[in-house]
């Protein structure tokens, strides 16, 4: 399809994304604190998950519409799953001096991340 076609399915993602992301943060806030930053690890766990998910899909179907990958996968996942909020997050605690909770907050985000993106049924990286 044509440039625009492209570039208005990333924006419509990404707007989408963010708004999403904004929201179940604002609600997970009200329903359990702040002590811990439970909707980045939320949003980015089940975002990693997605990503294999729709990367499983658009390998796996012939014709997969390329306006459908970019809107889905690079604009709303995108903007989405942000490692930078995980990064601001894990600092914030950090900078809080709670210690022991952002070595915990990095521990499981990344041995959460790894068993979204390494699991044999769910992998987006797979042996053929």
């Amino acid at each position: 399809m044509s440039d625009i076609t492209n570039v208005l399915a990333i924006a419509l993602g990404a707007v989408t994304g963010a708004l999403s992301r904004f929201y179940l943060t604002e609600w997970s806030k009200s329903r359990f604190g702040t002590k811990f930053p439970y909707a980045t690890f939320g949003i980015n766990l089940s975002g990693c998950l997605a990503m294999g998910f729709f990367f499983t899909i658009s390998e796996g179907i012939s014709g997969y519409p390329t306006e459908l990958d970019l809107l889905i996968r690079t604009g709303f996942l995108g903007s989405h799953i942000t490692f930078s909020t995980y990064g601001f997050d894990t600092l914030t605690v950090w900078r809080n001096k709670i210690m022991w909770r952002s070595k915990q907050v990095a521990a499981t985000m990344f041995y959460w991340a790894g068993i979204a993106a390494w699991h044999p049924d769910w992998s987006i990286i797979s042996e053929s």
